[in-house]
C-alpha cells in the first residue's frame, strides 16, 4: 500500500529538522560500539567486583564466553503494575543459562503511581521522576559489563524514562518486557459514575473505596487506556516489545514464555552474534512517526505529547506538537477503550488488539512498514500473535484479519472517527493541546467567561460552595513544570463532568497536565508559555472571555486589553518543601517547557517555527 502523503511529509521534515543532532548521536553510538564488549576492557579487579556474587555464572563471565544481559527493573510490590517483576530476574537467569548466557540485575529505578499520588503533594514529583529514572538507568548500565539489556517497566513515567536511559546506551540492544494488565474488575464506567456521585455528595467515602478496590484488585496495570497502557502500545508500535505481548495478563504461562523469549532475543541481537541490532538503529525517525500514529489511532494519553518529544530528543530526533497535530488530521481513530469507550484493555486485546490495528494501518499506508524491531526487519511481524502449543512451545501465528468486536476496534475503512482526535491549539492565550476523541462534537467549541484558580483545590472548593452557575471556562494556572512539576489535575474531572451534565458549557484551560483520562470535558492542557514563564495565562482575570475552538485549533482571549496587563504572581512557597519536593528545586529551575519535552537534560531543541 502506498504510504500516506501526510505521514511521508511529516517524517521527511522530522528527518530534515533532526539531521545535525541525529548524526552527532549516531556517531557517538558508533564510537561506543567500536570498543567491543565492554567488560573485556575492565581490569581484573573490576571484573572480580562485577562477578563476585554471580555464583555458578562466575566462570562463564570471567571467560567472556557467553553473552551477558543486564536487567534494569522498576520492581516494587506497592504498585500493581510492577509487582509481577519480582520473579522476572530469576526466570531470566535460569532461561539464559540454558542457552549458555548469563544475566544480572544491573540496577533498579524508582516507580511511582499517579493514581496513588493524585491530588497529593507527591504528584509534583511525578513528571520529574521520568528524568530521575533515565539517570538511574544510566547509573545501572555505567559499569559497562553488558552486551544487551532488558527493561522491566510499565507505567506513566517509567517507560519513557527507561527509553531515554536506554538511548544513552544506544549501542547495545534493548528489549522491553511488560507485566501486562490486571484481569477485568468493576467496569470503568461504573467506577466513574461512583466517583461523580461522591463528588456530588450522593455516596459515602466507604462506597467510593469499595468501588475503587473492586476496580483495582490484583497484579498488573490498570485496565483503562491511560498513560500506562498507552506506553505498552507504543513499545509494540515502535518495535521494542515482542509482537502481541503488551496486553497478556500477569501470572499466565504465556506471559512467562514471552518474558523468557524476550530475554533470549535481547542477547541474540548483541554484537556477539550475527544479528547485531542496537536500540539506536531501532529508534529512528520512522519509528517515532509510527509511535505518533499509534497514539492517534488508539486515542492514547496526552502525556505522550510530552514524553515522546523527550524520548526522541534523547536519540537526537526532534519532534514538535505540529507533527502530532498534522498526523492526527489524517490518522483514523480505530479503537474505543475507556475513557474513550466502555471497553477495557482486556476487551480490546480479545477483540483483535494491537496486531489487528497494526495490520489495518499498514494496509492503509499509515505506518512505515520497513522499520527495524526486536523481532526483526519490518513491522508486519507485529500483526502476529503469540500462543503456546505442547509440541512447539511459544510460537507466533497470524493475528485476526477482522475485528472480533467492532464496538471496540474497527477497520481503517470504517473508523470511529476519520481523525485521531488530537489538536494543537494556538492563539493569543498561547499554545496548548487538546484531546477530543471522547468529547461530543457539540462541545468542541466553547466560548465563555473564565474563573481563574491557582490550583485545583481552589477550583474544587468553589464548586462545593456552588459558585458555578453558568457556562464557564475553568482556568488553573501555575501548574506548569517550572512552577510545581506539572502535576496531573484528574481530581477536577468529576466536578467538570457534573457541571457539563447539568447543561453548562464548560472547559478546562491549564498549564498543567490532564493525561489520557480527561474524558468528555474539553481540556486545553500543557499551555505554554506557562504562567511562571510570563505566559498570557498569567494575565487572565475572572470574567474575561476565552474561546476554545478545537475544530479550528484556536485558543483566544476575546476580552480586549488582557495582554497589556501585568502578570499575576502566585505564592509558590508551598510547592518547595515536603514529600521530597525540596530535593527537586534544581529540576524546577532548569526544566524546559512542555512542548520541548519538559526535560532537565541538555537535549536538542526544535526550530521555533510551527513547521519545525
Amino acid at each position: 500500500m502506498r504510504l500516506n502523503k501526510t505521514l511521508a511529509e511529516v517524517t521527511d521534515r522530522i528527518i530534515a529538522r533532526s539531521a545535525d543532532s541525529r548524526t552527532a548521536y549516531l556517531e557517538r553510538m558508533e564510537a561506543a560500539a567500536g570498543k567491543g564488549p565492554a567488560r573485556a576492557h575492565l581490569s581484573c579487579s573490576g571484573q572480580a567486583h562485577a562477578y563476585a556474587a554471580a555464583g555458578a555464572d562466575q566462570a562463564a563471565l570471567a571467560k567472556a564466553s557467553a553473552g551477558h544481559l543486564g536487567i534494569v527493573t522498576a520492581y516494587n510490590d506497592m504498585l500493581s503494575a510492577h509487582q509481577p517483576f519480582e520473579t522476572y530476574p530469576a526466570l531470566i537467569r535460569d532461561a539464559l543459562r540454558g542457552v549458555g548466557g548469563t544475566a544480572q540485575v544491573a540496577g533498579g529505578v524508582p516507580a511511582m503511581c499517579d493514581g496513588v499520588t493524585q491530588g497529593e503533594a507527591g504528584m509534583e514529583l511525578s513528571l520529574f521522576s521520568r528524568d530521575t529514572i533515565a539517570m538511574a538507568t544510566g547509573i545501572a548500565l555505567s559499569h559497562n559489563v553488558f552486551d544487551a539489556a532488558v527493561y522491566l517497566g510499565v507505567c506513566d513515567k517509567i517507560v519513557p524514562g527507561l527509553v531515554i536511559g536506554a538511548q544513552a546506551f544506544g549501542h547495545i540492544p534493548a528489549v522491553f518486557l511488560p507485566a501486562g494488565p490486571m484481569t477485568s474488575g468493576l467496569a470503568n464506567d461504573e467506577k466513574a459514575q461512583i466517583r461523580q456521585k461522591f463528588a456530588a455528595g450522593e455516596v459515602s467515602r466507604e462506597e467510593l473505596l469499595k468501588a475503587e478496590m473492586a476496580a483495582y484488585h490484583g497484579p498488573g496495570t490498570c485496565t483503562f487506556y491511560g498513560t500506562a497502557n498507552t506506553n505498552q502500545m507504543l513499545m509494540e508500535f515502535m518495535g521494542l516489545h515482542l509482537p502481541g505481548s503488551s496486553f497478556v495478563n500477569p501470572g499466565t504461562t504465556l506471559r512467562e514464555a514471552l518474558t523468557v523469549e524476550g530475554a533470549k532475543r535481547a542477547l541474540s541481537l548483541s554484537a556477539l552474534g550475527n544479528s547485531y541490532t542496537p536500540v539506536c538503529q531501532i529508534l529512528d525517525e520512522k519509528t517515532y512517526a509510527n509511535g505518533i500514529v499509534g497514539l492517534m489511532a488508539t486515542g492514547g494519553s496526552t502525556n505522550l505529547l510530552i514524553h515522546l518529544i523527550a524520548m526522541a530528543r534523547a536519540g537526537g530526533i526532534i519532534l514538535d506538537w505540529q507533527d502530532f497535530s498534522d498526523l492526527s488530521e489524517v490518522v483514523p481513530l480505530l479503537a474505543r477503550v475507556y475513557p474513550n469507550g466502555l471497553a477495557d484493555v482486556n476487551h480490546f486485546h480479545a477483540a483483535g488488539g494491537l496486531g489487528y490495528m497494526i495490520g489495518e494501518l499498514l494496509e492503509a499506508g499509515f505506518l512505515h512498514g520497513d522499520t527495524k524491531t526486536v523481532a526483526g526487519q519490518g513491522l508486519a511481524q507485529y500483526t502476529q500473535e503469540p500462543f503456546l502449543s505442547e509440541e512447539e512451545g511459544l510460537t507466533f501465528r497470524p493475528g485476526p484479519k477482522i475485528s472480533l468486536n467492532e464496538a471496540i476496534v474497527r477497520p481503517a475503512s470504517d473508523p470511529f472517527q476519520v481523525t485521531g482526535g488530537l489538536k494543537r491549539l494556538t492563539g493569543s492565550l498561547g499554545t496548548a493541546v487538546i484531546k477530543v476523541s471522547a468529547v461530543d462534537a457539540k462541545h468542541h467549541v466553547i466560548e465563555a467567561p473564565v474563573r481563574v484558580f491557582q490550583d485545583q483545590e481552589e477550583a474544587k472548593a468553589a464548586f462545593k460552595a456552588g459558585e458555578f452557575s453558568g457556562d464557564t471556562i475553568v482556568v488553573v494556572r501555575f501548574q506548569g513544570p517550572k512552577a510545581n512539576g506539572m502535576p496531573e489535575l484528574h481530581s477536577l474531572t468529576p466536578m467538570l463532568a457534573i457541571l457539563q451534565g447539568q447543561g453548562h458549557r464548560v472547559a478546562l484551560v491549564t498549564d498543567g497536565r490532564m493525561s489520557g483520562a480527561s474524558g468528555k470535558v474539553p481540556a486545553a492542557i500543557h499551555v505554554v508559555p506557562e504562567a511562571l514563564d510570563g505566559g498570557p495565562i498569567a494575565k487572565l482575570c475572572d470574567g474575561d472571555v476565552v474561546r476554545l475552538d478545537a475544530t479550528n485549533g484556536k485558543l483566544e482571549i476575546l476580552t480586549p486589553g488582557v495582554l497589556q496587563r501585568p502578570c499575576a504572581e502566585a505564592d509558590l512557597s508551598s510547592y518547595q518543601h515536603g514529600t521530597g519536593r525540596e530535593m527537586f528545586g534544581m529540576f524546577r529551575r532548569t526544566v524546559t517547557s512542555a512542548d520541548s519535552g519538559a526535560s532537565v537534560f541538555d537535549l536538542p531543541t526544535a526550530d521555533p517555527s510551527p513547521q519545525g
